[in-house]
Parts: structure tokens; sequence; C-alpha cells
């Protein structure tokens, strides 16, 4: 009885050896080419700001000079509701108008993660209130924010929270009930589709693909990890991302796309507390061509730079290479 025992279990932990190595075949073995991509990019008023930018003027050099016509651009809970119950939109009004003018079309990211650090954006009034309370108020948020935009002949997407799966940035809690909640919310306002973002290296991105309508992947190549205080290129292959896309698109019938492709550097400062040096040790012309490369051979239908602030930065610090070599993608 014993050694029957023993032999169903070394059959079981065979077979889960087979499946384990079959997935990293799967996942990491093939060759890829080079697809056409349409490319975006991200904005982020708060990003611009920080960098001592006019945003204004960048977000208007990102459609005009660099021509830019996909767009997706985070909203901040502390910049409209600065205070409870009253709420300042003139300068999302301005982004959204802008984007109109131009028909350009845009990813409206929602809630109270949204793009750039600190990731949730709490305003102070809202910080003391109990986890409940304030889900209470985010609802009232997202749905003055849904009424007032879904109109707007710019608006393309709703993304509800960033990469809310995510345990990144300073964020009180998570709460996987209350994000269904916010979706469940948007999609009784409006009928767009709705795009749930995820970490592109590590999750096989099945729990986006459960709550949203489309799958929204980041995509980062070299970053600097502060546990062994070094830069780390990432070892995943374009195969990787696409086999992962091929998953979800199998399983759940929904489509991936890139909503965040790493093209500002990521280093062990924030960018505005890092000097240009340590910046291109991460970020310069030859990696954000590599990055394009790699982005083309993953084979997404689009892709969403993050970093365009820094390039505007970067040209005004008389580095223009990168901010003129992404010109002729918007061509």
């Amino acid at each position: 009885m014993k050694k029957k025992t023993k032999k169903t279990i070394e059959m079981i932990l065979l077979i889960i050896l087979g499946i384990f190595l079959i997935l990293v075949a799967y996942l990491f073995l093939g060759f890829s080419k080079k697809v056409d991509v349409f490319w975006g990019v991200n904005f982020s008023q708060k990003q611009a700001q920080v960098l001592g930018l006019d945003w204004k003027e960048a977000y208007a050099s990102i459609l005009d000079d660099l021509g830019a016509r996909k767009l997706k651009v985070g909203t901040y809970w502390d910049y409209i509701e600065w205070k409870k119950g009253e709420y300042s939109f003139d300068e999302l009004d301005w982004q959204v108008q802008e984007a109109e003018k131009r028909n350009a079309k845009i990813i409206l990211v929602i809630g109270r993660k949204t793009p750039g650090w600190p990731e949730c954006h709490v305003p102070e009034w809202a910080k003391s209130l109990d986890e409940e309370k304030q889900q209470e108020e985010i609802l009232k948020y997202i749905e003055r924010i849904v009424l007032r935009y879904k109109d707007s002949k710019a608006l393309r997407y709703w993304q509800v929270e960033n990469e809310p799966f995510f345990p990144f940035g300073q964020c009180a809690w998570r709460d996987d009930k209350f994000l269904q909640k916010e979706i469940d919310l948007v999609k009784s306002l409006d009928s767009r589709k709705i795009i749930i973002s995820e970490s592109g290296e590590f999750p096989l991105w099945f729990k986006a693909a459960k709550y949203g309508d489309i799958v929204g992947t980041t995509m980062y190549r070299k970053v600097w990890f502060g546990e062994i205080k070094s830069y780390v290129v990432y070892p995943f292959t374009a195969t990787f991302y696409r086999r992962k896309a091929s998953l979800v698109k199998a399983l759940f019938g929904k489509e991936v796309i890139g909503v965040e492709l790493q093209a500002e550097p990521w280093g062990p400062k924030l960018i505005y507390d890092s000097t240009i040096e340590e910046q291109e040790k991460s970020m310069d012309l030859e990696r954000f061509k590599k990055n394009i490369t790699f982005a083309q051979k993953v084979g997404f239908s689009e892709n969403y730079f993050w970093g365009a602030e820094w390039w505007y930065w970067m040209k005004e610090q008389g580095k223009p290479e990168i901010w003129e070599y992404a010109k002729t993608l918007f061509k």
C-alpha cells in the first residue's frame, strides 16, 4: 500500500512538473516578428508640474508638435475634489476640449489610484475617513466624472483604477469587491468599454481579464531594484507577453493592449530628484529605440508610452533627441 501511495505521489509530481515545463516553453519559446503598432502617450498633469513644466504648454506640444492622437489621461481626486463636495473641473475640461479640437482620442483613468506617484491620490479631507466612508466618497466622485465626460467625442475608453491588483504606491487599502462596485457604477452610466490594467511582468492577467472589457498591461524593461541596489533588465521575451495575451484572448475573449510602455527612467530616486546622468542609465535614445522594437515584436495593436512629459523636459534641458525621434512615430 505504501509503495502504491509513493508511486501515486511521484506520478502526480511528474504531471505537475510536466505541466509547468509545457507552460514555461509556451511562454518563452518562439520567434517574434515586428508588427505595425499604433502609438499613444500617457499624460499626467501632476508629472508635468513636478518636473517644473508649464503643463498646458507640454500637453499642447504633445498634441501639435509630437502629433499624438491617442492619449491616456490620468485624473486626480485630490485635484478635482480638493474640498469635500466642491469640484474643480477646469483643468481636466481643458485637456478634454483640446483633444476634441484635434480629433484626438482619450482613455480617461478614473478612481482613487491613477497614474503617477504616490499612485493613490487622496485629498487631505478624505485621508482621515475610514475605508467604508472613503469608498462612498470615491463612488460619488467617479459618478461626477463619468456624467461630465461621457458625451465627449474625444472619450474612447474608461480605465477604472491603475493597476488595482499591484501593491505599489502609498495606498491605505485594496479591495477587489470595491473595484467591482466602481466598474458596475461606470457601466450603469455609460456604455464604453472599461480597461483594467495589470503589471506586465509577473501575473498572467487573468484577474484583469475577469474584471475588465479590455486588459491593459505595463511593459518595463530596465528598472532599479532597491532590494539589490542595482539596475535590472527584465529577462522576459517578446514571446512571453504575446503568449500571455493569447491566453487571455483564448480563455476570456478579450483584447490586451499596452497602456504603459517604459519611455522614461526608473532609477533609485524619482526623476526630479535625479541627475540627468543617473536618468540616462535606465533611459536614453538607444534604450528608447530598443523598447520600441521590443513592443513591435510583442505585437499589441497599440501601445501608450509612459514618459512624454520627461521627453519634453529633456528637450527643455537641451537634449531633444528622444522627443525628435518620437515625432517620427506619430507621422
